[in-house]
Order: structure tokens, then C-alpha cells, then sequence
């Protein structure tokens, strides 16, 4: 057990809201390892996502927007690590710092364009998730609300060709 589990098992903490996935992501990655590390890596790459049909009036709204964010699970991560040598580097990085699914949620995030929403039914294009991912969440992308002129990436140095030809290997599965 680490220590911050540790911690939080100390703590009186209010019960977190259960979070039950809305869905699931299908593209066509099989396989953690040799997919692009973020969606600058699968420009085109179409995929589609599949909102339980119960939820589908959520989606009202929705065409409107030419990206969203998808919010899910890494299902496969089978452990937490607070700190990790992430893709784009050779030096260890606290996981906050970085894209690492060892976070102590295993929750990731990806922005796709939207092409065309069917029922329940969402193809998009410039996926990065692993088929069969479980969606905990969608989020419009607001251009208005989510851009950030004159922004700083830490320690990442590559540009965005290096970002767009990097793929995964086995260090987080």
C-alpha cells in the first residue's frame, strides 16, 4: 500500500460519487503499445463513440460543436505511480506533470473533432484511445472558454512533429 493510499484510508473523507461510465470508445488501436501517445499523433484516425441509449437525450446540442473532450478510463492501467518517465522525456516527472495513465484515478482525456452524431452514435476523428475504453464523460470544446494564448508546457521540449510521430510502448501497461 503507498503511502497516499495510506493517507486517504486515515482520513474521514465525504464518500466520492460513485462514477459509472456513460459508454465506450471504439477506434481502431487493439494494443497499448505503438498507439499515439495524444490525438496530435492520430490526425484523421477515425473512431466512433457509443453513449448508452439512455443517455443519448444528453447529446441535444451537441452537432454544433466541431471538437469535444472525452473523458474515460484507462481501464488497462493496472497500477498507480506517482512518479513516471513519460514519453516525450528520459527524466523521472511526478505523474501530475505529465500524461502518464498511472495517475491514482486512471482518468484520461482527449480532444477529438466531431464529424457527425447518429442517435447515440458519435464518429470522430484524431482518436487516441485504446477500443472498448470505457466514456465517463463528454464535454464540448469552447474555444471562447478552453483556448490559452501564451501558454508554457513545463519540461516538455518536443515540437509537434516529435508529438505527432511518438507511440506508446509497454511502460504503463
Amino acid at each position: 500500500m503507498t503511502s497516499f493510499e495510506k493517507n486517504t484510508l486515515k482520513k474521514k473523507q465525504r464518500p466520492m460519487q460513485p462514477i459509472t461510465p456513460i459508454g465506450k470508445i471504439l477506434s481502431p488501436f487493439q494494443h497499448m503499445e505503438d498507439m499515439p501517445i495524444q490525438p496530435r499523433g492520430a490526425t484523421g484516425t477515425k473512431g466512433r463513440v457509443q453513449v448508452d441509449e439512455a443517455l443519448q437525450p444528453g447529446l441535444n446540442d451537441l452537432e454544433g460543436f466541431s471538437h469535444i473532450y472525452l473523458i474515460y478510463s484507462f481501464h488497462k492501467a493496472a497500477r498507480t505511480e506517482l512518479t513516471v518517465i513519460p514519453f516525450m522525456d528520459t527524466q523521472p516527472r511526478g505523474v501530475y506533470a505529465t500524461r502518464s495513465p498511472l495517475r491514482p484515478n486512471h482518468i484520461g482525456i482527449s480532444i477529438v473533432r466531431l464529424e457527425k452524431i447518429q442517435g447515440n452514435v458519435l464518429d470522430v476523428l484524431d482518436i487516441d484511445v485504446l477500443d472498448g475504453t470505457p466514456l465517463l464523460d463528454i464535454k464540448p470544446y469552447m474555444d471562447k472558454f478552453d483556448s490559452v494564448e501564451n501558454s508554457t508546457s513545463g519540461w516538455m521540449q518536443a515540437n509537434e512533429k516529435e508529438v505527432a510521430e511518438k507511440r506508446s510502448d509497454s511502460r504503463f501497461t
